[in-house]
């Protein structure tokens, strides 16, 4: 038997033959299914649906929605005994924690209490304890290792656990006794973290907060509850502290736009999704996390801790060289002033105090967010690793990922490392580390596939009801094969590629040396430079290569 969820499908409630058959249905037929006792009942969704498309697309990178009966069998037991009343958890139920996530989150790992002390701030961070209740040599941890990590589409989540876990027992809800896993973190009067320990306690959150609940608060809005509001503002003066140390230590922060992609009846809707002062600040908080719990293994000297790190190295620094050059190259092409436009790798002002300086409005914000997303490519990718090595991207000496463990892989493993650090105790497994590391980073890179065919999907089906007009734009970029746009409205990247605009403007095309500026021949006419303001137009597809034509002009 199966029930529909919130999300639109059919979870299953009994393992067994309904499962296999409505796996191996809706891959012939393409559609959502509710199966009874191996009866389809009744289709959730038509194929031509967007949520079937994100099912089948889920289903074709191997991400399924069903859990083996074995793994059900598991949370039955855990559901039947869920050993809440452990003597050695410390009992913290008296204090104000709160869970702050998106409005529609139902897997909360993460609650906060923040409190003022005499020098500084206690930070008391609670993580879901998933790794109790998935235990290496457990179905449910194996089941995880396959899976990787939790997928999110539009209109579609597939959890790394089963929902009555992730959004039920582990969940750190409102108003009920869960299990977690505290770092307990002792901040000076500069934010800086003098003091950090970790423990198995049992919490009772106040309130599911969400973002927009919470910057209300910080903007004047009602408050929630005396305890509540105070731990909040705390949260506030830390979050502050914390990104003024990044921006001392040269951390970037660009200017990108968050897209926000769901399912609207049977297509989509692209929204942008403004980043609230509380989602930094609640970011600190997790990037704080896991820096110390990073450095708990690294300096454990034991020779059974089994890290997992997340690294980033520094880009190269002659790509830094590339870049200044292209910043000339572009103050240049739009006659901007020098001293305002370009930067020089190893002068007086960092890359990061130079992004930030850069105007935000106005034909010149065009400007300054496509140089964001020239210096966003600078970066090479972070990868899981068992080696500690710095994080550029967050500018830690070392990192890991504590603060998902509902959702990664490497979560479950890492509070069972360091809890066992604590313990002193465990064993290594030098080929359970490899497995995990191996999961982590194939999860990686399947949600990244998932995403870019998700927001692909959705803009065929933007392209494809097109106003006469066209799209406004800004040019992001340039390859030899392509241009890069970001439309306004709504902000999506589409790509005009050099083919379809050699034949519109029937000339040969040229790209400069320092690659700003597009033009029909070696100093001849501009066709478009970075940052430049365009339209562009449908006017057909390439079915051969599977893309939209589009004609581009400057505004």
């Amino acid at each position: 038997m199966c029930e529909v969820g919130e999300d639109g499908l059919a979870h299953p409630l009994l393992a067994g033959e309904p499962i296999a058959l409505r796996a191996e249905t809706a891959a012939s037929i393409g559609s959502v299914l509710l199966v009874r006792d191996g009866v389809i009942e009744r289709v959730l969704a038509p194929p031509s649906s967007a949520l079937a498309r994100m099912h089948r697309l889920a289903a074709q990178h191997g991400v399924s929605v069903a859990f083996p009966p074995a793994v059900e069998a598991e949370v039955e037991a855990w559901e039947a005994a869920p050993d809440l009343d452990d003597p050695a958890l410390v009992d913290l139920e008296s204090l104000a924690f709160v869970t702050i996530d998106g409005e529609g989150s139902r897997d909360l790992d993460q609650a906060l209490f923040v409190s003022r002390e005499v020098d500084g701030h206690r930070v008391l961070y609670a993580l879901a304890d998933a790794a109790h209740y998935v235990p290496p040599g457990s179905a449910l941890f194996e089941e995880a290792l396959a899976r990787g990590a939790s997928y999110y589409l539009p209109g579609l989540s597939v959890a790394m656990l089963p929902r009555a876990l992730s959004e039920g027992l582990v969940s750190l809800n409102p108003d009920v006794r869960r299990r977690a896993v505290l770092f307990d973190l002792r901040l000076d009067e500069r934010g800086i973290c003098v003091h950090a320990e970790v423990y198995r306690v049992r919490i009772r959150s106040r309130a599911k907060l969400d973002w927009k609940r919470v910057q209300s608060l910080y903007d004047g809005g009602p408050g929630i509850e005396p305890e509540i509001d105070a731990s909040l503002e705390a949260l506030r003066e830390v979050g502050e502290r914390r990104v003024k140390l990044a921006e001392e230590r040269g951390v970037l922060r660009y200017r990108r736009t968050e897209l926000d992609l769901t399912l609207d009846g049977v297509g989509f809707s692209v929204n942008e999704s403004p980043r609230l002062a509380v989602e930094r600040y609640n970011e600190q908080l997790s990037l704080l996390t896991n820096v110390e719990g990073a450095k708990l293994l690294r300096d454990a000297g034991m020779l059974h801790v089994e890290g997992i790190y997340r690294v980033h190295p520094a880009p190269d620094p002659n790509r830094y060289e590339t870049f200044a050059a292209m910043l000339t190259s572009l103050a240049s092409a739009h006659e901007l002033d020098p001293a305002q436009w370009t930067w020089r790798p190893g002068g007086d002002e960092t890359l990061a105090a130079f992004l930030d300086r850069l105007p935000s409005e106005g034909p010149e914000g065009r400007l300054a967010r496509a140089i964001h997303r020239q210096a966003v490519l600078l970066n090479v990718r972070s990868i899981f690793t068992t080696e500690p090595d710095r994080h550029f991207g967050v500018g830690a000496e070392v990192y890991a990922r504590f603060s998902s463990p509902m959702r990664e892989i490497v979560g479950v493993f890492l509070h069972r490392e360091l809890l066992e650090r604590l313990k002193r105790e465990g064993a290594r497994d030098d080929g359970l580390r490899q497995a995990v590391v191996g999961a982590a980073n194939r999860a990686k890179e399947r949600q990244r596939a998932l995403d870019d065919e998700s927001l692909r999907l959705a803009i065929d089906a933007l392209v494809a009801s097109a106003p006469e007009e066209g799209f406004g734009g800004t040019v992001m970029g340039f390859t030899n094969a392509k241009v890069h746009v970001v439309l306004d409205a709504p902000p999506v990247d589409v790509k005009v590629y050099t083919v379809h605009l050699r034949r519109q403007l029937n000339a040969p095309l040229f790209l400069d040396h320092e690659g700003t500026t597009l033009r029909t021949e070696p100093g001849g006419e501009v066709v478009c430079r970075l940052g430049d303001a365009v339209r562009v137009r449908m006017t057909g597809r390439d079915a051969k290569r599977d893309r939209w034509i589009f004609e581009l002009e400057r505004r």
